[in-house]
């Protein structure tokens, strides 16, 4: 067993949401739409090791090389356009 938690919703009922949202933005172009979005997943662990290896497993398939930022934070990021999709490894909140 890892020693990390995703933190990952349903998959099937997330995709159909950006789906909605995508019709909704399509059928009524007047609506107002951001500079730009984020997606973001997040990883727990109390080790750094394991926070930096949740990331890893998330961003790997994805080609998304992760960073340490500091702090006990990991991040990996991909770019589509304007949206981007992270992961992001937490440090337990008493190390925040």
């Amino acid at each position: 067993m890892s020693d990390y938690v995703i933190r990952s919703g349903d998959r099937a009922a997330f995709l159909a949401g950006l789906r909605e949202l995508v019709d909704f933005l399509t059928a009524h172009p007047t609506a107002a739409v951001p500079r730009g979005a984020s997606v973001i997943v997040l990883v727990d662990a109390s080790d750094s090791a394991a926070r930096r290896d949740g990331v890893e497993s998330v961003a790997a398939p994805l080609g998304m090389p992760t960073e340490d930022v500091g702090r006990g934070y990991f991040d990996a990021r991909r770019e589509f356009g304007p949206i981007s999709y992270s992961v992001i490894g937490v440090p337990p909140k008493e190390r925040q």
